[in-house]
């Protein structure tokens, strides 16, 4: 039998085909073995928002409880407000992101933060770039006419092993909602992003025009407190548009198998660190608010002057609070 065996023709295993990267999502998830740095990811970042949660609860605290002493007599303030409660919202998230990140929580709550947390730091930071976009337009508005009037399927099990990167408690169908709904919020940045910038150019051309007539007539100009109105698309262009470069092709690398691990990577450090710049967004809206705003501006100051100056000058800030409203909107 020995013999026989010996004289039958060896039949080698079939070659495997080729392993392509055509870019769908179908066939293997992500590499597993495709990790960062951990001192960056649970040290580094952690820190950072560690900060940003302290200083923008402090900040946005103080600016809630002044809105609370604030009418809302116009769009302008509504807006400002809207955007407080989303800045609060999106900072109470942080505090689970830093426990995840410093792997500081057993892993079961690390999938609470991938389903959860993080569902609601991404719902708040688009309500936050859908309102800069109407405060813009809200300024525009003001600047051309100032005294006009405004008018899923089941999740996969979560096991130690999948909760390492979101992506991978995703289902395929899960996989093609995440890329759907990533394309739908880059659309909501880039409309944002359009309007803003066509706002400001507007805006540009306005103040360029009341400057020379400012200079025919020889009366003193006023473009520097106009200049102010800038630090909106200063805040959006500071804090949303490095991410929104990176998040396609973060996303791309959570949903297909078309980057090697060296670029993934760099994907991941990227996002996470424009994520930040994003979340800076809640500690720079209270500047808006000060600059912008006289009602909220003139409560903060008559509030810090509270103690020390004059029963007489806190009731003259305070007047002034309710009859000088000129920056903002009529509703």
């Amino acid at each position: 039998q020995a013999a026989c065996n010996a004289r039958l023709p060896q039949l080698s295993p079939a070659p495997k085909p080729p392993q392509t990267h055509t870019g769908n999502l179908q066939g293997e998830r992500p590499s597993l073995n495709c990790t960062s740095d951990n001192r960056i990811r649970q040290v580094i970042f952690p820190l950072l928002y560690t900060l940003l949660f302290l200083v923008g609860l402090t900040m946005n605290g103080l600016a809630t409880w002044i809105f609370f002493k604030i009418s809302s007599k116009s769009n302008f303030i509504i807006f400002l407000k809207n955007t407080v409660i989303s800045d609060i919202l999106m900072i109470l998230t942080f505090p689970f992101k830093i426990l995840s990140d410093a792997q500081l929580v057993p892993w079961v709550l690390r999938g609470f933060v991938c389903q959860v947390s993080q569902v609601v730091f991404y719902f708040t930071m688009y309500i936050s770039i859908l309102f800069l976009g109407l405060i813009t337009i809200d300024r525009y508005q003001k600047a051309t006419s100032p005294f006009r009037t405004s008018t899923t399927r089941s999740l996969l099990e979560k096991t130690p092993k999948n909760v390492k990167k979101c992506a991978l408690l995703k289902s395929e169908f899960g996989l093609v909602w995440h890329e759907t709904v990533n394309y739908i919020c880059q659309l909501i940045f880039w409309v944002n992003l359009m309007v803003i910038v066509v706002c400001y150019i507007l805006i540009s051309k306005e103040l360029y025009k009341s400057y020379q007539r400012t200079r025919c007539t020889g009366r003193p100009s006023k473009k520097s407190v106009n200049l102010k109105v800038f630090i909106i698309i200063a805040v959006f262009f500071i804090c949303f548009v490095p991410f929104h470069f990176t998040r396609i092709p973060y996303t791309l690398s959570q949903t297909r198998n078309v980057f090697d691990c060296s670029a993934m990577n760099t994907l991941f450090y990227l996002k996470e660190s424009t994520l930040w710049l994003t979340s800076l967004n809640a500690c720079l809206d209270p500047f808006i608010y000060f600059f912008l705003c006289k009602s909220f501006r003139k409560s903060l100051l008559g509030m810090l002057c509270k103690d020390t100056a004059s029963p007489g000058l806190g009731a003259q800030i305070a007047g002034q609070n309710e009859r000088d409203d000129t920056e903002d909107t009529p509703l």
